[in-house]
């Protein structure tokens, strides 16, 4: 596992990232600032790790594997749902990305929000919930879902421009397969899905059910 930033971003570079836009956001974006104190030591390591409530930031090959599959471009409308320690959003503002973000847990909120203030990129930030999207901004370039839901939310579909694409892992509340989602006309779309992965429940009035 790497400890450094440089040995992380190699090892994301040996596992597949080859998008050399992604790598150099991993460079800009400081992953200890998204961590608690207590972690920060673990900072560069190609893990998940807790941010409290039960939530996690996630794996960085993760991230980097869900922002490749999106292809960003500079100036994509970005819609990102499950803010959580802020680091995907982040990395999306570093690529130049307008990134509109959404995340139900109040406490994880209001910390984030707080952080967002000190970086050096324009982040738009809504508490509530995510499966219903944010239709005020609508229609997105990309949609990225960073929590597992059992079926894909018929908002986040019709949020979607034609034309643009959708990265969400759904599956059960253990295991997810990712599914990336092009729309090709205004009720079409083509699925390409990658197996194995895990993440916390989507919860929401288009997921799962909540606490």
């Amino acid at each position: 596992m790497g400890s450094s930033k440089k040995e992380l971003i190699e090892e994301l570079r040996s596992e597949g990232i080859t998008d050399e836009k992604v790598l150099d956001a991993f460079d800009k974006v400081d992953r200890s600032l998204f961590v608690p104190d207590a972690l920060k030591i673990h900072a560069y390591k190609n893990g998940a790790l807790p941010i409290g409530f039960g939530q996690t930031i996630s794996q960085p090959y993760t991230v980097a594997f869900m922002t490749q599959a999106l292809s960003i471009k500079k100036d994509d409308k970005v819609l990102e749902i499950g803010t959580g320690s802020g680091f995907q959003g982040a990395i999306l503002a570093a690529m130049g990305a307008k990134v509109f973000t959404i995340e139900r847990n109040l406490e994880i909120y209001n910390r984030t929000l707080l952080l967002f203030d000190k970086l050096p990129f324009r982040i738009m930030m809504r508490y509530g919930d995510g499966t219903i999207g944010w239709n005020e901004f609508a229609p997105y370039d990309k949609i990225i879902v960073t929590a597992g839901g059992p079926a894909v939310p018929e908002n986040l579909r019709k949020q979607l421009k034609v034309g643009g694409r959708m990265v969400i892992p759904i599956g059960d509340k253990e295991k997810q397969s990712m599914m990336i989602i092009d729309k090709t006309a205004e009720d079409k779309f083509d699925t390409t899905e990658v197996p194995n992965f895990s993440f916390v429940p989507l919860i929401g009035r288009e997921g799962w059910s909540g606490e």
